[in-house]
């Protein structure tokens, strides 16, 4: 089927950017810095999923080799008031996750934390082997007051740039440089208020590996969703949102990653992606569980708990 031109008109969301403001006195605050880039914090301590932001160019990336922007990443590190990390969590190792992770962990001491192919996007910048955690499927890491559990999982497909990282990656390279390595459910236990949340980074899924894994929230990856069959769109929510028995959906990557995170977010083109159909479909089966779907605004605290 041809796709049609253009892109989704965010205008058309305006009433689901309504994720409530976390308080000063909130336990637990979840801010989004676009794609799947979620900072966990308590006011003490913080987690970060991702830290992509350097964001290059759709030209940049296809015809030349790329690698962290320092000036991005201490800028958005700043804008978003955050000096100091206990780890730095990628969903995968394509380049719109993991690309400026390594940097991110080291300008705030935090630990890089994934799979073998993280660590050696770690390696490949230079991290000594102390700051890298390599996850072991469904076994909890505690980091501060967070209990941290990775869950072996899949990419959306299609998987343009599939396998395992097995050297160190040192930039500036290639995007396909950065295979998907070993992909993530990110369950993140906060033990002080009690409250969890999965990040689903990518829209894909392992039948029945969620089974038993509680979360109140979760933040769903929906890029590629809205050009998958509508089965797949079931399967997905059953597998992820059900399985979980979560009560509120925050949908993330939706956004397009070749724009720099200075200027408005757009959604992804048609050609790519279809927000709409994703949110259509998504919506149909929150009402049959009386799950309320949203979406984060950017670079905004906010409490999906509540």
């Amino acid at each position: 089927m041809r796709r049609k031109l253009g892109r989704p008109d965010l205008a058309a969301y305006v009433d689901r950017f309504n994720v409530p403001v976390a308080g000063s006195d909130a336990p637990l605050a979840a801010t989004w810095m676009g794609v799947s880039t979620l900072l966990l914090d308590d006011g003490s301590s913080a987690l970060l999923t991702d830290g992509y932001f350097s964001r290059p160019s759709l030209a940049r990336v296809a015809a030349r080799k790329v690698a962290p922007s320092p000036a991005r990443v201490d800028g958005c590190l700043a804008r978003a008031k955050v000096s100091r990390l206990e780890a730095v969590i990628p969903v995968h190792t394509h380049i719109d996750h993991a690309m400026d992770s390594a940097l991110v962990a080291d300008r705030t001491g935090a630990q890089l934390v994934g799979g073998e192919s993280a660590a050696n996007i770690g390696r490949g910048y230079g991290l000594p082997e102390e700051r890298l955690v390599v996850a072991t499927s469904g076994e909890p890491i505690t980091f501060g007051p967070f209990e941290i559990t990775l869950v072996e999982s899949h990419h959306c497909p299609p998987d343009r740039f599939p396998g395992v990282i097995s050297e160190p990656v040192v930039p500036p390279v290639k995007a396909s440089a950065y295979r998907c390595g070993e992909a993530w459910s990110t369950f993140i236990h906060h033990g002080p208020s009690g409250r969890r949340v999965l990040i689903q980074g990518s829209a894909g899924f392992v039948p029945g590996a969620l089974n038993g894994y509680r979360a109140e929230v979760v933040y769903l990856g929906v890029g590629q969703l809205g050009v998958q069959p509508r089965s797949y769109l079931q399967d997905y929510w059953t597998e992820v949102v059900r399985a979980v028995g979560a009560r509120r959906v925050v949908l993330i990557h939706w956004d397009d990653f070749f724009r720099p995170l200075s200027k408005p977010l757009r959604a992804f083109p048609y050609v790519a992606d279809d927000l709409d159909v994703s949110v259509r479909i998504l919506d149909e089966l929150a009402a049959e569980d009386g799950v309320a779907v949203q979406m984060p605004t950017v670079w905004q605290r906010e409490d999906p708990w509540v």
